[in-house]
């Protein structure tokens, strides 16, 4: 079991999201991006995805930054394309963190259907990777239910008890704080003690922002969004997720059980914008 660290009231600290072929060079990666910080790199497929992965992960780790690569277990075409990855990774790399998530896809493309069949098979410890990321779902998702996205968040808790993983959830972004809190206090309730790194849209304009709602299924937030409107954003200069981030870090101190220790940010806008904010807020 995880204790989640102390809640302080200062700023959460924050990881990013970046794909990796958007991986600017080296001497601006060096200056957006504070040494230690959690870069996780998304795989969305593509002919030469494997290879790019593996690019981005050397050239953040020469930086001083923790790579921490999608594992999307319907992407994966067999245990030897997954030895591979993983191998090259761990070697070439020396990642020894990932994010093993579903994949987003209808069918898999080899016999890895869930994020708990990467786990199982035991490549992670093979390979020396103890930190482990899975996905959480605060706002829901049009692809499961809410029972079954609990179950599989329960597997995942008694698949780190067992293995010694250092589990956390990195979660979907939304725009209701306090749901996302409730949320997380709900798993905590119920013998989910992971960790939760709470997802959050970073700066974009509001056709950016409602454009990737959509697709990542937080539609049920986004009549939330549009009602708050004046608080949340401005027409001329888009969205800033300040006021959700506060309001959750304003809960924490008060919460019986405040297991959100971070937030993970989704750079819709860019990279330098949700640098620029997170330095200012203190969360860099």
């Amino acid at each position: 079991m995880f204790a989640p660290e102390p809640v302080t009231g200062r700023p959460l600290p924050a990881s990013i999201e970046i794909l990796p072929r958007q991986i600017p060079a080296n001497d601006q990666l060096a200056i957006l991006l504070p040494a230690g910080t959690r870069v996780y790199l998304a795989d969305i497929g593509g002919p030469n995805s494997e290879a790019e992965m593996l690019q981005a992960a050397r050239r953040l780790k020469d930086i001083g930054c923790v790579p921490v690569p999608h594992l999307a277990a319907r992407r994966i075409a067999g245990q030897e394309a997954l030895e591979r990855r993983l191998g090259q990774l761990a070697e070439h790399a020396g990642v020894d963190d990932v994010l093993v998530v579903g994949g987003g896809i209808a069918t898999p493309m080899g016999p890895y259907a869930s994020a708990m069949d990467i786990l199982d098979s035991g490549i992670c410890d093979r390979f020396g990777i103890k930190d482990i990321a899975v996905a959480g779902h605060p706002e829901g998702s049009p692809d499961f239910t809410e029972t079954f996205a609990i179950d599989a968040l329960r597997q995942k808790q008694d698949f780190a008890d067992r293995s010694g993983a250092r589990l956390r959830i990195v979660t979907q972004f939304g725009f209701d704080p306090m749901r996302a809190v409730t949320w997380a206090e709900t798993l905590a309730k119920i013998g989910i003690d992971a960790p939760v790194h709470i997802g959050v849209a970073g700066p974009a304009t509001v056709s950016t922002l409602l454009k990737y709602a959509r697709l990542c299924g937080v539609g049920n937030s986004l009549s939330m969004f549009k009602r708050s409107g004046g608080s949340l954003l401005s027409l001329t200069t888009g969205y800033v997720p300040e006021a959700f981030v506060t309001t959750i870090e304003e809960q924490l101190p008060i919460s019986a059980r405040p297991v959100i220790v971070q937030m993970h940010v989704f750079p819709f806008g860019g990279l330098e914008g949700a640098a620029s904010w997170l330095r200012q807020r203190g969360s860099w």
